[in-house]
């Protein structure tokens, strides 16, 4: 894989003065967009299980009292809509990237959005690819840098439907255990003279 060792203009405006982006890479729009449909398919059977288990058969007072019920309780089926058009709206503005640093991510559509994770952070990583990936010839990597749900459940930051995506993974891992093994040097045998975290890290 070529490393691209100038600054790509989709992450100029977070990148430190001493980081170098290693790869940039734009997720396949169709499974991009289908990462979507299991939470979909989840919404729209929670919209039906109310429509046809209770809503249809509403009239008089009962319908009067218990509208604003469902109003709130058919929010899934209204959230798994929108996060369909949020994927359709933040694809165009989607680029994933790793640098000597981090990893970086970048979405929005009515802004720009990043985050980064600091390799130091990362303790997992995983590369998944679905039979839609695979057809397409993509597939999705994943960190996972601690967080977690509130019923524990990790929750995972992904570069979804990227190009090439056990090379982009091995890569990382790679770039990975060289920072890591290069912040935690041990002191004592550095040498005399050391202002620092201030060497260039070069990938092989």
């Amino acid at each position: 894989m070529l490393i691209d060792t100038s600054t790509p203009p989709q992450f100029e405006a977070v990148r430190d003065k001493d980081e170098r982006i290693l790869w940039v890479g734009k997720p396949a729009f169709i499974p991009f967009i289908m990462s979507g449909i299991p939470f979909l398919i989840f919404g729209l059977l929670w919209g039906a299980f109310d429509y046809f288990g209770f809503i249809r058969n509403m009239n008089g007072e009962a319908a009067s009292f218990m509208i604003p019920f469902f109003a709130i309780h058919l929010f899934p089926f209204y959230a798994s809509i929108l996060n369909m058009m949020r994927l359709f709206l933040v694809h165009g503005n989607t680029f994933y990237a790793y640098t000597n640093k981090r990893l970086m991510m970048r979405s929005g559509f009515w802004g720009t959005d990043f985050k980064a994770i600091d390799y130091d952070k990362i303790s997992d990583i995983e590369v998944n690819v679905n039979p839609i990936e695979n057809l397409l010839g993509v597939g999705t990597v994943q960190a996972f840098s601690g967080r977690t749900t509130n019923k524990g459940a990790n929750i995972y930051d992904k570069f979804i439907a990227i190009p090439e995506p056990y090379e982009v993974f091995k890569r990382i891992k790679e770039v990975s255990v060289d920072i890591k093994t290069d912040w935690n040097y041990p002191n004592a045998l550095r040498p005399e003279r050391n202002p620092g975290y201030k060497t260039r890290y070069e990938p092989r």
